[in-house]
């Protein structure tokens, strides 16, 4: 079980994404840009992702996610789910609109439908992404990957009838493209599962056992993260002028169970690090002490404090990162942030 060096700094996943991304968007589909005119620009944006966290001083850094986009609509989910869906042949065809949150009836996604079964061994890509944000790269890459419970639970079922199995073929899948991404040399990886809290113990406990058979044999230098969030989600008509929401913020935070995945490490809010005291055992602990849900810039102060306020969680086992991702927040704003997060790492004693 690798550890990071106390008060590790790392992102999320996802940078700021440029508004200019759904103009391009509509270029494309108007016959006015070819695809591969955003591919550039998707690119370019991945390169100024990896500069803006090295200039700021992260640890462990992202490509942004900023090819899993071409806007910022309906997003994360944008970059966390259609995208892969798309790659998965059981997920092939039309998209209907799906609501995904109690809080309010009319936030729906474009939801892909399974059809059939999910084979394990489909490429969905992350060695290709390791590899171009590696070759731009100065400091240790991260992967992002959505959970197979999310991957599950937003979808519509055609074929499976319960999400156990369901979620089991996709931790397979996962399995896969792990072993690979770790044979191409990557020693981190994050997946990100933001359902938990709203979902039923047994629906979490299937979640939990896809998870560990998606991590399980991979090389003891391989850092693996979960992400566990309350939602980031930005949608409606005036989507732009939003910063994310917690939409899934209803039901038990299960922590319990959630330390029952066989990973290195939780990335988590850090108003939710209570609940994780007692339970952590060796692990290591994200406090996502930036709040991408605030449009300010926090002082680094402000950050460490944050983090000091839970004195039963050593230093060693304390990693510092956001709530969840910048895909929202203006460019200015996340890099602001992003600074904060290195700045509360020297004033806690972090190695520099």
């Amino acid at each position: 079980m690798p550890q990071h060096p106390k008060y590790t700094t790392t992102v999320v996943g996802a940078h700021s994404i440029p508004r200019w991304y759904e103009a391009l968007d509509r270029l494309v589909t108007m016959g006015q840009l070819l695809p591969a005119d955003m591919a550039d620009a998707q690119y370019r944006s991945m390169q100024a992702a990896v500069t803006e966290q090295e200039i700021a001083g992260i640890d462990v850094i992202t490509g942004g996610e900023m090819h899993r986009r071409t806007h910022n609509r309906h997003s994360p989910p944008n970059a966390m789910l259609n995208y892969f869906w798309k790659k998965i042949p059981a997920f092939q065809g039309v998209t209907s609109p799906k609501a995904i949150t109690r809080h309010d009836p009319n936030v729906t996604h474009p939801a892909a439908t399974c059809r059939g079964p999910i084979g394990e061994m489909t490429d969905l890509g992350l060695v290709e992404e390791f590899r171009s944000v590696s070759a731009v790269a100065r400091r240790p890459v991260k992967v992002t990957m959505t959970g197979p419970h999310m991957l599950a639970a937003v979808a519509f079922d055609e074929h499976y009838g319960d999400l156990a199995p369901m979620m089991l073929d996709l931790g397979k899948l996962l399995h896969q493209n792990f072993g690979r991404l770790a044979d191409s040399g990557c020693k981190n990886i994050q997946i990100d599962e933001p359902l938990f809290t709203m979902s039923s113990d047994q629906e979490v406990r299937s979640a939990v056992d896809a998870i560990n058979l998606a991590i399980d044999g991979l090389p003891d230098d391989v850092h693996v993260s979960v992400h566990i969030c309350q939602g980031n989600y930005a949608v409606g008509p005036d989507y732009d002028g939003q910063i994310g929401h917690r939409y899934f913020d209803t039901g038990r935070y299960k922590a319990d169970l959630v330390c029952k995945i066989d990973c290195d490490s939780y990335l988590i809010e850090h108003d939710m690090t209570h609940h994780y005291e007692g339970l952590l055992g060796n692990k290591q602990l994200g406090v996502g002490a930036v709040d991408v849900q605030a449009p300010n810039i926090e002082t680094g102060a402000l950050v460490a404090e944050r983090i000091a306020a839970y004195r039963w969680l050593p230093p060693e086992q304390t990693l510092i990162t956001s709530s969840c991702g910048f895909n929202h927040l203006p460019r200015h704003i996340a890099f602001g942030k992003l600074r904060a997060m290195t700045e509360a790492k020297s004033i806690l004693g972090g190695v520099q």
